[in-house]
């Protein structure tokens, strides 16, 4: 599983990174970056809880894309996306972007690249539900 949109809580992480690493000999780390909700939100206040939707079938179609163009088969052997949807509490995953690489460098520029991407080109929306009231994230 490249890339998913729904229940984050039902990846397996360790699989996750089996998966990575298995993807070539040379891989000289694995990079992964896991998005959390946090209490502060960024209009002020405290955040109750993150809601997220999408355009599925166009979303998924720009996830594999993102995934496909960070694997150059000679730096960064494997990618993965993975992004919840509906309501997420604080505390809990929204995200999870991981990479293979040959270097660690590589896969940093990787994982920031793909995640730049994410949040530019995919349709996924964010409303950040506070005590203040509640704010679509642009």
């Amino acid at each position: 599983m490249k890339v998913s949109l729904g229940k984050i809580d039902e990846v397996d992480l360790y699989k996750l990174i089996e998966d990575l690493k298995s993807s070539s000999n040379n891989v000289g780390c694995i990079i992964l970056f896991i998005g959390v909700v946090r209490r502060e939100a960024a209009s002020g206040g405290s955040v109750s809880h993150l809601y997220y939707e999408a355009y599925e079938e166009l979303a998924i179609k720009k996830l594999k894309e993102i995934v496909d163009d960070a694997i150059d088969g000679e730096r960064v052997f494997a990618a993965c996306i993975h992004h919840a949807l509906g309501r997420i509490d604080v505390g809990k995953e929204t995200m999870y972007v991981g990479v293979a690489a040959k270097h660690r460098s590589d896969g940093f520029n990787a994982i920031q690249d793909m995640i730049d991407k994410i949040k530019s080109e995919v349709p996924i929306w964010k409303k950040e539900v506070t005590n203040k009231g509640e704010y679509w994230i642009h």
